[in-house]
């Protein structure tokens, strides 16, 4: 079982991945997030999570470019992820939006580059596009975000590569235990956005009964069951003592009875948009 804050997944190219990264999500350019990212590295974080729409690349690679330096650590020991927009979908474009992507994060490569969305019609080529970047050595993996069952099966249809990550939006309130179950049967790693359902859960009733048992906090609760889940997660904060708390959940473990319990909060509900149905 995830033990540290550093222990990793290997993702199925043999890629290691860390459990635990901290997500930067609607945070904007400037002093705060420069500082979150930097923050998240010196409490010993190791993965980071952006992507192209955020439009927040260059501040989370100038906290990356602090971070690694006050750390005294490498490059190689930062796992870190971007995603290409779906405006960006095509061959050509996508390649361009990689290499627009490290420029702006001050990088060399990325550690994982994932599609977005599933645009139709359109996710086909970027994939093709991803497999070439991986081919070329010019990102380390390379997988999808919001994508459902149907969608990987299309995909791997044509795919050369199969993904090696899907990020898609999973809390209590949305187990999605069919897609966890297929992920994990074709060896994809299912990775958490939204955990902390955008802090809609942290006064559950159920939830809080949990981390009272254990001394923990609600969102601490919800992490340490997305990593007993199998699940990678990415909370995000731009809070010092969030960051470390977020990070704080590698000296208790949940009961088999409480893991059910939290499962058995799924009710569907979506906080961010529907990969079935979405117009952007």
């Amino acid at each position: 079982m995830v033990k540290h804050l550093q222990d990793s997944t290997t993702l199925h190219n043999g890629v290691e991945m860390p459990w635990l990264g901290i997500g930067v999500f609607k945070v904007e350019e400037g002093p705060e997030l420069v500082n979150a990212v930097k923050t998240a590295i010196a409490h010993g974080y190791r993965s980071v999570d952006t992507a192209a729409i955020y439009e927040n690349e260059e501040g989370v690679g100038k906290g990356i470019s602090l971070g690694l330096k006050e750390a005294q650590i490498s490059r190689e020991d930062l796992f870190v992820t971007s995603k290409v927009w779906n405006s960006d979908l095509g061959y050509d474009s996508t390649i361009r939006a990689y290499e627009k992507s490290l420029e702006k994060l001050g990088l060399d490569y990325l550690d994982l580059y994932l599609i977005h969305w599933p645009v139709e019609g359109k996710y086909k080529d970027a994939w093709r596009a991803l497999e070439t970047l991986y081919k070329e050595g010019r990102v380390k993996a390379i997988g999808v975000s919001n994508f459902q069952i149907h969608h990987l099966e299309e995909l791997m249809k044509d795919a050369e590569i199969k993904p090696m990550v899907n990020q898609v939006e999973y809390h209590p309130r949305l187990t999605q235990e069919e897609l966890r179950a297929f992920c994990e049967e074709n060896d994809i790693q299912l990775e958490a956005w939204s955990p902390l359902m955008q802090g809609q859960l942290l006064n559950h009733e159920i939830l809080q009964e949990i981390a009272n048992k254990h001394n923990k906090s609600v969102a601490q609760v919800i992490v340490r069951w997305d990593l007993q889940n199998g699940v990678v997660t990415i909370p995000k904060s731009t809070k010092e003592h969030r960051i470390v708390e977020n990070a704080s959940v590698f000296d208790f473990e949940l009961t088999k009875e409480e893991m059910e319990i939290i499962d058995g909060l799924n009710l569907n509900h979506r906080v961010g948009p529907d990969p079935d149905n979405f117009d952007f």
